[in-house]
């Protein structure tokens, strides 16, 4: 191993193409694989036709930026996207073999199963970041990491168990970060409020197996590391704030960042910054970063520690 390493630094210096070639790359899981080195191809169900297309996994990634990410953003931005979407897919086909909503198809286009997919808004800019990150992928310890992506931060990064409830232990990839998503950011991602029914909350609260009861009262009783809301009181239930979020409605409750929880008469308010789960990646924050100059895998890097880039194809 060390004469290796002498070797590669003859060769190489210190540059980083040579130290990448050292890290262990993950397999292309098995059921997609064409052999190392080529480029896989996959089973999508497609859920707005209610049909099955085959597909090179590259094909499949450039309509999941174009689902998640502003297809206009920085070059660099979309790159990163594309390393954390390839990412995800061949985790998402390693852990989980089939999509739910369809055994034949190994992943499917829901957003709410796997990633957004919209290829009617693919352009030059989205195939120009599939094409010089392709086969790329985002490791740690020469294993996928979870590639997690959300649209604003709120100025600030969540852990796994905070933002997303994440039952097994925290990765060690993950961090809070303080995360900068430029002034021009939708104002409603940076702070937004959102009204709802208290017999809309009652009916949330009951889906995750509690009953409030009558109550005038919502208090956040948690905080994570970034201030996110992780537990909160509704009457006589207390339940983790990341999971009311996804059963009430995630695109009204924007974030856990609560910067206020209250009852007005018979609706609940809740008041926060940013938009999406918080972990990992920050998409405005992406393009902020991209913006000064940083390149794809510094701004993997930024939102991601001890995190490896490898290409598999």
């Amino acid at each position: 191993f060390l004469l290796c390493v002498f070797v590669s630094v003859l060769l190489f210096g210190c540059r980083p193409e040579a130290a990448r070639k050292l890290v262990p790359r993950p397999e292309i899981p098995k059921q997609i694989s064409r052999g190392p080195g080529k480029e896989p191809r996959i089973k999508v169900f497609i859920v707005e036709t209610r049909t099955l297309r085959e597909m090179p996994l590259e094909e499949y990634v450039m309509g999941t930026i174009a689902g998640e990410m502003k297809n206009w953003f920085p070059h660099e931005a979309l790159a990163a996207q594309a390393i954390l979407a390839r990412t995800y897919a061949l985790k998402f086909i390693q852990d989980k073999k089939h999509s739910a909503l369809n055994p034949q198809a190994h992943i499917s286009t829901s957003f709410e199963e796997a990633q957004a997919w919209n290829p009617k808004n693919i352009n030059g800019r989205i195939r120009w970041a599939v094409r010089v990150t392709r086969g790329k992928v985002a490791v740690h310890n020469g294993r996928f990491i979870n590639a997690w992506f959300h649209g604003h931060a709120g100025g600030i990064t969540a852990t796994a168990k905070e933002g997303l409830n994440f039952e097994e232990p925290e990765p060690p990839y993950t961090k809070v970060v303080r995360s900068g998503e430029g002034p021009d950011a939708p104002k409603n991602f940076t702070r937004w409020r959102a009204v709802f029914s208290n017999q809309e909350v009652i009916n949330a609260v009951q889906k995750l197996g509690q009953t409030p009861g009558d109550f005038n009262t919502v208090t956040v009783v948690e905080r994570g590391p970034s201030g996110r809301a992780t537990r909160l009181r509704i009457g006589d239930a207390e339940v983790h704030a990341a999971n009311l979020r996804t059963v009430l409605d995630s695109t009204r409750m924007r974030s856990t960042l609560l910067t206020s929880a209250r009852v007005e008469g018979d609706t609940v308010i809740f008041e926060g910054k940013g938009f999406g789960h918080g972990v990992g990646m920050s998409q405005w924050g992406a393009r902020e970063l991209a913006r000064r100059g940083k390149k794809a895998g510094e701004i993997i890097g930024y939102y991601f520690k001890n995190v490896e880039i490898v290409k598999l194809w």
